[in-house]
């Protein structure tokens, strides 16, 4: 082959290649070839891969949380434990009888004690109803003076007098029914049993 014949062969096949690239191009610009977007990992050890990349930015978006949201969940979980230690018990005396009265006296200073030297809260409420209500009056009380007493040393005790009570021995007796001042008439003695217990108290009746 002649110097000549090798030279016209070089340029026919470049001409060639540039005619063929020239259309294919166009034809990908203008979207007659499929031409990939978004690039997918090839081996199941690079799709792995992206899935923990993936993962890790959502585990750090998850913890850069605002200083008072980091402060908020302590603060709420110490507010559910304080909760959780809270005692309540109700004490109940429906009789006019002064050892069942300083008997739930009684009980209420120990339990108060108890809760007091083991660091936790705790309310006690003596409810008293029928001939119990003379445990609360001020004219007839066997227990007044320790009832005096305990509204000092042991605050987390209060006592409640039935209402009902205390109108039916008006009507009895044809006067008003005093009631120590450390005490607080409701409505209904029973009623009062009945909805602290629908809030979770204990009830012990001495």
């Amino acid at each position: 082959m002649s110097m000549f014949q090798y030279i016209a062969r070089v340029i026919t096949m470049t001409a060639a290649t540039v005619l063929f690239a020239a259309p294919f191009a166009a034809a990908e610009q203008g979207g007659r070839y499929w031409v990939p977007t978004t690039t997918e990992p090839a081996t199941p050890h690079q799709r792995l891969a992206a899935k923990a990349t993936t993962q890790n930015k959502a585990t750090t978006q998850k913890r850069a949380r605002s200083p008072l949201e980091r402060t908020r969940s302590p603060l709420a979980a110490n507010a559910r434990l304080a909760d959780s230690k809270a005692h309540r018990l109700i004490l109940q005396v429906n009789t006019n009888d002064p050892a069942a009265m300083n008997l739930a006296l009684n009980n209420a200073t120990n339990v108060a004690q108890y809760y007091k030297d083991a660091g936790e809260k705790v309310k006690i409420e003596v409810v008293t109803f029928g001939p119990g209500l003379h445990m609360l009056r001020d004219d007839t009380s066997p227990v007044k003076a320790r009832i005096e007493e305990m509204a000092l040393s042991a605050p987390e005790v209060s006592f409640k007098a039935c209402g009902n009570t205390q109108e039916r021995m008006h009507k009895a007796e044809n006067k008003d029914i005093p009631i120590v001042r450390q005490a607080e008439v409701v409505k209904s003695g029973v009623v009062r049993v009945m909805e602290l217990q629908e809030k979770g108290w204990s009830y012990v009746k001495p």
